[in-house]
């Protein structure tokens, strides 16, 4: 237990959460990430070492000069409750601070949208998960979710999908599992795994595209993460690409999310089999027609070299450049990063981007601009769930963090 009073707590927490993030840190480094001075940092990092929460990792190489010891957070004495969702499936695991998993990532087939049990489908999942585990409940720090939808994150509560009734959305799986949770959109989470351990840890303005069932759009703006007044920023799903195009979930036609999605591009390569379409992905619809199983499927095929399914994301990624475009023009990023579910297809997808924005972008302003496939991966989602709790760890709690055993 943390014998100590909030403000001491306060920095334990802020320690172990910049060597969550930094892996390897000298005092000297903390102190300044932690904006305490290097003998406070120094007492409370030797405090933790004796409570089995930091461990020495050596001395620094050399550079000149003496070189600092380097700590780093014990990477089993603290776990995390990660879980991911899109409008069809939902993913969980449990991480240590090390990101490793140390349980199977569990995969299961749940519908959001007109779904009146998806709540306390959810709450059981990961009830279960964590029972099935083995671990010991104490030392899970909290349950970080990522959701599509509008979600106030101040607030808990997501207003598309998950109606909780008079509790807030976090409040009512708190009070079911009795573990902390913190939910986001998944877009945004998404961009917060870039910006602590991918691209964006080393560039300030970089928009995140999460390319899954719809097309999300994560932004960070001068090294932080950019949620607009009411958090809702980043809808580039609904960007209209044409005037009379496929009807969108929104009610509008020509978003781009239903003319260049995964779920999209899914439901036109079901179109094509059944008017005759000669392509590999025959097979696939015979055996499972459903949009998840037909939109997985359609990315294997186009990486086996099937001309089809090539095709049709080229066309999607061509969508998808002219609506990076309008970014482009109106934020002038110096990075985008292609991202979520559609990572295993973006090499893919960069050659169409590219033409689309030859077309449609200024040179000047798109030359500034580079694109990245990201090498977190489809992970991203998972990994942002679990800094979600981390970014929370001893912030806005700090009586949970007093009572860690």
């Amino acid at each position: 237990m943390f014998n100590a009073n909030k403000k001491t707590a306060k920095l334990y927490a802020d320690i172990i959460q910049q060597l969550y993030y930094g892996e390897q840190l000298s005092c000297a480094e903390l102190s300044l990430l932690t904006d305490k001075s290097i003998p406070l940092v120094t007492k409370a990092v030797n405090y933790l070492i004796d409570a089995g929460f930091v461990v020495e990792q050596g001395y620094a190489p050399s550079s000149g000069g003496r070189r600092p010891l380097m700590y780093a957070v014990k990477h089993d004495r603290l776990y995390v409750v990660t879980v991911a969702m899109d409008q069809l499936s939902t993913r969980i695991g449990i991480i240590d601070l090390l990101n490793n998993y140390v349980s199977p990532v569990e995969i299961i087939s749940l519908k959001l949208q007109d779904n009146p049990d998806a709540l306390n489908s959810l709450t059981e999942l990961i009830t279960r998960h964590i029972e099935n585990s083995g671990l010991d409940k104490e030392k899970i720090i909290g349950i970080g979710i990522g959701m599509p939808g509008f979600v106030n994150v101040n607030d808990g509560i997501n207003y598309t999908y998950l109606d909780a009734g008079e509790k807030t959305l976090t409040q009512h799986i708190e009070d079911i599992v009795g573990l902390p949770v913190y939910i986001d959109n998944d877009s945004s989470l998404i961009a917060l795994s870039e910006l602590k351990f991918g691209v964006a840890k080393s560039i300030k303005d970089v928009m995140v595209i999460n390319i899954g069932w719809g097309i999300g759009l994560g932004m960070i703006i001068n090294g932080k993460i950019f949620r607009g007044e009411n958090g809702f920023a980043g809808e580039f799903s609904h960007i209209p690409i044409t005037e009379d195009g496929s009807l969108c979930t929104c009610g509008k036609q020509g978003c781009l999310e239903a003319e260049a999605s995964l779920l999209s591009v899914a439901e036109k390569a079901i179109e094509g089999v059944k008017n005759g379409q000669v392509t590999i992905l025959q097979q696939y619809i015979a055996e499972d027609s459903s949009n998840l199983a037909v939109g997985s499927a359609l990315m294997e095929a186009a990486n086996k070299g099937d001309q089809y399914a090539i095709e049709l994301l080229a066309e999607a990624g061509y969508k998808m450049g002219r609506g990076l475009s309008i970014l482009i023009h109106i934020l002038n990023p110096k990075a985008i990063v292609l991202s979520g579910r559609g990572v295993k297809v973006a090499k893919l997808l960069l050659a169409p981007i590219q033409q689309a924005l030859n077309k449609y972008c200024i040179p000047r302003l798109a030359s500034g601009t580079e694109i990245f496939i990201s090498e977190i991966g489809f992970d991203a989602e998972l990994i942002g769930s679990a800094i979600l709790v981390m970014e929370n760890f001893g912030q806005h709690h700090e009586e949970s963090v007093t009572s860690i055993t």
